[in-house]
């Protein structure tokens, strides 16, 4: 593979990579997150009639999937701050469900105390702001409100990204910075007490995902981080990253595909129902 220079510039997260290819790309193949979306929501108990804020909500799969359960007495609104992803979650709005643009850092367009549930499906990890994030999700939630989220793990990189970063360094390339912000499970822990909530919750989860071949992957992968993933390599990196990523791979072919496993942290954490409680 073609070296990198070392001085190259880091890569940020950027919104602007998104693209209607990618947004599309993302509806078709997020299973991976909204199976987990779906262990996220059992475990915050959503019921009928509850009013939920789902904050990174994509293309609104989970979204339309937490509108069943909360039925026609509930309400959920879905935001993101990709408006071609909001696009096509609002192609799935009904009486319960609406989708706007908006992120977690700025919840201004809602009022205090208006959720009974709030949760963050595979998007903790992308907010630079954590605590001011959090924060704004204190004020919306009702008191005794719950809030769920998961987030990368620092400590446990995904399979695919470790591979990734194996090969980078083998071949002496300054690999690219990773997009993410994840904060490891006692990080966590102290923000979500700092925000003020109680009763708080963390545990690890190992996810096991089947992706029908590399290109599938990649793809996934950068849908998945709204063009993010690898952005910074010129095409030629990119195809010789493939390639020995796809000899890589091989050993973790199965019948039902590569299997590769990722590692997130779960949360669930409540605003105190009475002001200044503890947990």
């Amino acid at each position: 593979m073609q070296n990198q220079a070392a001085s190259a510039p880091q890569p940020v997260v950027s919104l602007a990579l998104d693209s209607p290819d990618l947004a599309l790309a993302y509806e078709r193949t997020s299973d991976p997150q909204f199976k987990h979306g779906q262990i996220l929501v059992k475990a915050l108990n959503i019921g009928p009639g509850e009013q939920v804020l789902d904050l990174g909500a994509g293309t609104g799969r989970l979204g339309a999937y937490v509108a069943e359960l909360v039925g026609p007495a509930g309400q959920v609104i879905a935001i993101d701050p990709l408006p071609l992803r909001v696009d096509i979650a609002q192609a799935k709005a009904k009486p319960n469900l609406e989708a706007r643009v908006g992120r977690a850092e700025d919840l201004s367009q809602f009022a205090s105390d208006e959720f009974d549930v709030v949760y963050l499906n595979s998007v903790f990890h992308w907010i630079a702001d954590k605590p001011r994030a959090l924060r704004e999700i204190f004020r919306v939630l009702k008191p005794g409100g719950r809030l769920g989220l998961n987030s990368a793990d620092p400590h446990r990189l995904h399979q695919f990204r470790r591979h990734v970063a194996e090969i980078f360094n083998e071949q002496g390339i300054d690999a690219p910075a990773n997009a993410t912000i994840p904060v490891d499970q006692q990080e966590l822990q102290a923000l979500l007490s700092a925000a003020g909530f109680v009763h708080v919750e963390t545990r690890h989860h190992t996810l096991v995902d089947f992706h029908p071949d590399v290109d599938s992957l990649i793809a996934w992968s950068r849908s998945s981080s709204f063009g993010n993933s690898l952005a910074s390599l010129s095409n030629i990196q990119q195809t010789q990253l493939r390639d020995v990523l796809a000899q890589r791979l091989e050993p973790f072919r199965t019948p039902d595909g590569l299997r590769l496993e990722r590692y997130l942290i779960f949360a669930t954490a409540r605003r105190p129902a009475v002001a200044g409680a503890s947990g």
